[in-house]
C-alpha cells in the first residue's frame, strides 16, 4: 500500500470518527447502514429508543433492529430507508407511526431517511433519523380534546356563532345559528358570509362591522343592525366580532356572535307603551280626582268663613279638611312617583333660608302631629343657613319625613327636628320615639311602595312613596339621606345632608313689611268662573263672593265668551276640559277681544304637568293653578292680578314634567 493510499484511509477513518462523534451528540436518534442495509452505527439516542446497543446492532439487517407499525391499524410500515433506496432520494415517514423497541415498548415517532453516496455518486449506505414525539403527541391530543371541548361548549350556547376565515368565508357555525336562521350546515360552511341564504346576510351594517375588524384587527361589541330576512321577517341583532389572538393557531380567523334582540326590543317598546299609558292614566286620574276634591276643598274653605257654625260642625269641617288634604297629598305623591321614575322632575332653584323651609314643613305636618298628640322640638343653627334649592320640593321632603315620624310613632310620642353644620353643608335630622325598624329592613325603606312596618298586623296608611320621593328629591339637590334605628320599638332617625351656599357671608334675610296703605284683601273684582262642573263652579263662585267679589259663572266656552263680552271681567278663572272647546281656545279668543285688553286669565285645572303649564301660558293664560287651590293662594292671586304691576306667568304647580 502506498503512502498516498494509506493517507486516504487514515483520512477516511478520521472523517468517520468525526461524523460518529457528531451524531452521538445530537438529540435525534440516528442509525446508519452500509450498502447492504446492515447497521453500521447507532447513536446513544437510537440505542435508548430501540433497546439495541451499538455492539448488538452492528452488522444486523436494519429491519431486524428497527420495527415500525401504523398507529391506527397496527400494520407494518416499510422502513423508510428501503423507500429511500427505491425512490433514489430522501424519504419522510408518514404520520401516525409507532416504533416498537426490542422490549416491546411503543413510541410515536417522526422519521426520515436519506442516501449516503461516495465520491463516485454511488450509494454507499443509508441514514435513518427519527425522534420520540410522545410528549408532542400528548400536547396535540390535549389540544384536540380542548378544541372538541370548546366546540361542544359553543355548540350548546344559545347565542348563534360563526367562525370566518380571513376571506370572510364560513369555517364553521354552531347549532344555534342553524336553528335560529333556518339554514343547514351544507348551506353555510365554506360559503362567503354575504352569500348566506341567497344573499340574506349581505347587510350593510355587517359589512361595516367586518371591515372594521379586518382593517383595525380590533373587536367590535354590540353593533346593532336591523334587517328583514325573507323567511324570518324583521330582525334586530347585536353583532359582536373579534379576531382570534395573534398567538393562536389560526390568527386569521374571526369569531362572529349574533344576538337576536328582536323580542327584547319589542318588549321594550311594549313596556314603553305601558309606561306611557300608565302616565296618561295617572294624569287623567289626577284630573278626575282633583275636580271633586276642588269642590270639597272650596266648600270646606267656604264653611271656614262662616262664623255661625256650631263647634261640633266646626270639628267635623276640620276632620273633612284634613282627610281632603290627605287625598290631595296621595294624588300628588302618585304623580311625583311617575315623574321621578322617568327622570322628569326638574328643580326650580332659588336662594332660600333653611328656617323658612322647616317652618313651612312643620305647618304642613302639624295637623297630623297634633292629632297624634306628639311633642315636636325644632332646633336649628342660630346663623341663617342659606341654600340654593327648590323651596317647594325641599319643604315636601321635610314634611314627608315629619309625617312619616308622626305616623309611625305611638300616641303621645316625641319628635326632634335638628339642624347643624356638617362638611360644608347642613345636616338635618328627624328623630322619633316610634316603632323603629329591624336592621334587615333599613336598606329597603327608600324603595317605592315600601312600608315601614314594625308588625304586619298593623297598618299606618299611605302608599309607601314618601321616603322614596324624599330620597330622590334630596339627591336632585346634590345631597344624600340615610336611615337608622336601634331596633323594633326603639324609634328611628332619618338624616339628610345638603350643600349650603355662602357659609361665611350669609346675606341678611330681608323682612318686607306691608306698605302703610296696603289693605289685607284686594279691592272687589269683576270675576268670571268658567267650569263645566256645576258643583265646582257653584262652590268657587260662592267662595269668591264671600270674599267680596262680583262673580258670574259659565258652563262652556261659548257661554263664557258671551258673558265676558257683556261683563268685561277683571279676572277669568277657567277650567281646561270643556264640552265645546277647551280652555286654551277660550284663552286665545278672549285675548283677541279688544274690549278685554286688561283681563287676567287664570287656568284652574286638574292637569298639573309641566307641559300643561307651558301650554296654558302659550295660549294666553297669565296664571296656572292646579286644583284644589287654598284660600290663601286665591287671595294672593287676586291681589296680584288686581295690582297694576302684577307679575305675569305665575303658577302654583309643583309639577316638573
Amino acid at each position: 500500500m502506498t503512502d498516498s493510499s494509506s493517507g486516504n484511509i487514515d483520512k477516511f477513518h478520521d472523517q468517520q470518527d468525526w461524523l460518529r462523534f457528531t451524531l452521538s451528540c445530537i438529540g435525534d436518534a440516528v442509525i446508519t447502514t452500509d450498502g447492504d442495509e446492515r447497521v453500521s452505527f447507532l447513536n446513544p439516542v437510537a440505542e435508548s429508543l430501540t433497546g439495541w446497543t451499538l455492539q448488538q446492532a452492528v452488522g444486523q439487517p436494519l429491519d431486524g433492529v428497527i420495527r415500525i407499525v401504523n398507529e391506527d391499524n397496527r400494520h407494518a410500515v416499510v422502513v423508510p430507508t428501503i423507500q429511500a433506496l427505491q425512490a433514489g432520494h430522501a424519504f419522510k415517514l408518514a404520520s401516525h407511526s409507532l416504533l416498537i423497541a426490542k422490549d416491546g415498548t411503543e413510541r410515536p415517532i417522526s422519521d426520515s431517511a436519506a442516501l449516503i453516496r461516495n465520491d463516485q455518486g454511488e450509494v454507499a449506505g443509508l441514514v435513518l433519523v427519527f425522534r420520540d414525539i410522545t410528549e408532542r403527541r400528548k400536547v396535540e391530543r390535549a389540544l384536540d380534546k380542548a378544541l372538541v371541548y370548546a366546540d361542544d361548549i359553543i355548540a350548546t350556547l344559545r347565542e348563534p356563532f360563526l367562525v370566518l376565515d380571513g376571506n370572510l368565508r364560513v369555517k364553521t357555525a354552531n347549532h344555534s345559528f342553524y336553528d335560529s336562521f333556518h339554514v343547514s350546515k351544507e348551506e353555510t360552511e365554506n360559503r362567503f358570509v354575504y352569500d348566506l341564504g341567497n344573499g340574506q346576510w349581505d347587510i350593510p351594517g355587517l359589512r361595516t362591522l367586518l371591515n372594521d375588524v379586518l382593517s383595525r384587527n380590533q373587536s367590535v361589541h354590540d353593533f346593532e343592525v336591523e334587517h328583514t330576512f325573507p323567511n324570518l321577517g324583521r330582525k334586530t341583532m347585536l353583532l359582536n366580532a373579534r379576531p382570534f389572538s395573534p398567538d393562536s393557531k389560526h390568527p386569521e380567523l374571526i369569531l362572529l356572535a349574533v344576538e337576536d334582540v328582536t323580542v327584547l326590543r319589542e318588549r321594550s317598546e311594549e313596556l314603553a307603551d305601558v309606561s306611557r299609558h300608565k302616565d296618561e292614566f295617572l294624569a287623567l286620574l289626577a284630573h278626575e280626582l282633583r275636580n271633586p276634591l276642588a269642590a270639597i276643598s272650596n266648600s270646606l274653605q267656604l264653611l271656614r268663613l262662616d262664623d255661625s257654625l256650631s263647634p261640633s260642625v266646626g270639628t267635623i269641617r276640620e276632620i273633612m279638611s284634613q282627610q281632603s288634604d290627605q287625598m290631595i297629598h296621595l294624588v300628588d305623591d302618585l304623580l311625583d312617583a311617575s315623574r321621578i321614575s322617568r327622570g322628569q322632575i326638574e328643580l326650580r332653584r332659588e336662594t332660600i333660608d333653611l328656617a323658612s323651609v322647616v317652618a313651612n314643613a312643620v305647618q304642613s305636618a302639624r295637623p297630623l302631629i297634633e292629632e297624634a298628640g306628639h311633642q315636636l322640638v325644632v332646633a336649628l343653627p342660630s346663623k341663617p343657613v342659606i341654600l340654593n334649592a327648590d323651596p317647594m320640593r325641599l319643604t315636601q321632603v321635610v314634611s314627608n319625613l315629619l309625617c312619616n315620624a308622626a305616623k309611625y310613632t305611638p300616641q303621645g310620642g316625641n319628635i326632634w327636628l335638628t339642624g347643624r353644620w356638617a362638611d360644608s353643608g347642613v345636616e338635618l335630622s328627624i328623630r322619633d320615639t316610634g316603632v323603629g325598624m329591624a336592621a334587615e329592613t333599613i336598606p329597603y325603606v327608600f324603595e317605592m311602595f315600601a312600608q315601614v312596618e314594625a308588625s304586619k298586623s298593623r297598618s299606618h296608611g299611605g302608599l309607601g312613596l314618601g321616603l322614596a320621593l324624599a330620597q330622590k328629591l334630596v339627591e336632585l339637590h346634590d345631597g344624600h339621606i340615610g336611615a337608622s334605628s336601634p331596633g323594633i320599638g326603639k324609634g328611628s332617625e332619618f338624616v339628610m345632608w345638603l350643600p349650603a351656599s355662602h357659609l361665611h357671608k350669609q346675606p341678611p334675610i330681608p323682612v318686607i313689611a306691608p306698605a302703610a296703605n296696603e289693605q289685607e284683601t284686594a279691592l272687589p273684582q269683576q270675576i268670571l268662573v268658567v267650569d263645566d262642573s256645576n258643583a265646582a263652579a257653584f262652590v268657587l263662585s260662592s267662595l269668591l263672593k264671600k270674599l267680596g267679589h262680583d262673580v258670574e259663572s259659565a258652563r262652556d266656552g261659548m257661554s263664557a265668551i258671551e258673558a265676558a263680552s257683556r261683563k268685561k271681567p277683571d279676572i277669568v278663572f277657567s277650567d281646561i276640559a270643556m264640552p265645546d272647546f277647551d280652555g286654551y281656545e277660550l284663552a286665545r279668543r278672549l285675548k283677541s277681544m279688544p274690549e278685554l285688553a286688561g283681563v287676567k286669565l287664570v287656568a284652574l285645572t286638574g292637569y298639573g304637568h309641566e307641559s300643561d303649564r307651558i301650554q296654558a301660558f302659550d295660549a294666553g293664560f297669565d296664571y296656572h293653578l292646579v286644583k284644589p287651590v287654598s284660600l290663601e293662594v286665591l287671595k294672593d292671586l287676586i291681589k296680584s292680578a288686581s295690582a297694576s304691576d302684577a307679575p305675569a306667568k305665575a303658577s302654583n304647580s309643583t309639577s316638573s314634567e
